[in-house]
């Protein structure tokens, strides 16, 4: 019997490729045989990523959508029309029985061929408000997987179901190595330590406040994991390397994200998709600083989601530089509300999500 074929595409970010890559890998548990092939950007983190997992990727000369100069989108239509005649070529030469879109603009001209060729697609949509590209593709899709309620207002209620988003297993598994978290970091297991990640990218906003703020911490007797995203660490790490106290552990990016989150009493963070559905795992207190630069804003939309049920504190990144460090310090002091968000951010837990939606994918190829 021919093993099955499935391509998987979309990325851009570790929000997109971390689900993706899940999903493969829930398909390869339950059925060892299937074949998988990845369609990422050129360029971008898929490319580094998919391969370092373990999965052959072919890149798309294609860009997203430029909102801010209309000047810098002239080459995108012509990048659209190549795309679209790449994937083409990509689908019949791997001979694919089924398409996974997992949402950023590498999924767009994939899926849309797919379609086009009578191959079945699935959606797997991350965040509370679908983004443009699994907006566009639903309508034609088989099946939409999303991670919140009320996601009829996008997509048709018929092809919808609840998975919850695919998370990386390796990154919560963090019961039992709460020493070994702390020492691998070289912290102290008497003082509370204040995890900082900005996204698999970075975030210029949470560097600026604790560059800003750092003294405040370390004078509260914290500690703190702070990860600054590649792109930043060097000048940082000019910029305050020799001031840097031995409480506070910059790094650019966290491969052992189990640790990390093992060490952590207190997490700081933006407010992708796939990094809440980790945070429920989890389950620890939690501070949530929106990205203001995706489209729709949605992760403001992902945070209030968290808000409304009592599972998180949101601060805008417009008043971050203001209010974080403070909150910060205020939520350190009350152990009654470190409660309350950990204990209701773990109502919202979905650990199954790959397997649900491995095992729906397996089901349209059976039949």
């Amino acid at each position: 019997m021919m093993a099955n074929k499935v391509i998987i595409s979309g990325g851009g970010t570790g929000g997109h490729i971390f689900p993706a890559i899940a999903i493969a890998n829930a398909l390869k548990l339950l059925s060892p045989e299937i074949e998988i092939l990845f369609v990422g950007a050129l360029g971008k983190m898929e490319m580094d990523r998919v391969p370092s997992a373990g999965y052959k990727i072919i890149g798309l000369d294609i860009v997203g959508l430029n909102r801010k100069s209309l000047l810098k989108n002239f080459l995108l239509p012509f990048k659209l029309i190549k795309s679209l005649w790449d994937s083409r070529r990509i689908i019949k030469d791997f001979k694919a029985e089924l398409a996974v879109g997992v949402g950023g603009f590498a999924s767009w001209p994939l899926l849309k061929t797919a379609n086009f060729m009578g191959i079945p697609t699935i959606i797997q949509e991350q965040n509370s408000y679908a983004g443009l590209t699994n907006k566009q593709l639903g309508g034609k899709a088989i099946r939409i997987c999303v991670a919140y309620q009320g996601m009829e207002k996008f997509f048709p209620a018929e092809k919808i179901l609840l998975t919850g988003n695919p998370i990386r297993r390796a990154a919560v598994e963090i019961s039992g190595k709460r020493e070994l978290g702390l020492n691998s970091f070289g912290l102290d297991g008497h003082r509370k330590t204040v995890l900082v990640t900005g996204g698999s990218l970075g975030s210029l906003t949470l560097n600026e406040c604790m560059k800003n703020g750092i003294s405040q911490l370390v004078d509260a007797n914290l500690q703190v994991i702070w990860q600054c995203g590649s792109y930043y660490y060097q000048e940082l790490s000019k910029q305050i390397g020799e001031n840097l106290s031995p409480q506070i552990k910059l790094v650019p990016f966290l491969e052992n994200m189990d640790l990390a989150y093992s060490a952590a009493d207190i997490i700081i963070s933006r407010a992708g998709a796939g990094t809440i559905s980790e945070l429920a795992v989890i389950g620890k207190p939690v501070i949530l600083i929106p990205s203001p630069n995706v489209a729709d804003d949605h992760q403001t939309k992902n945070a209030n989601a968290l808000v409304e049920r009592s599972a998180a504190i949101l601060v805008n990144d417009i008043n971050a530089k203001d209010e974080l460090i403070s909150q910060i310090l205020m939520l350190n002091q009350s152990t009654a509300k470190q409660k309350e968000l950990s204990d209701n951010i773990k109502k919202l837990a979905i650990d199954d999500a790959d397997i649900v939606i491995a095992k729906e994918i397996l089901k349209i190829l059976n039949n």
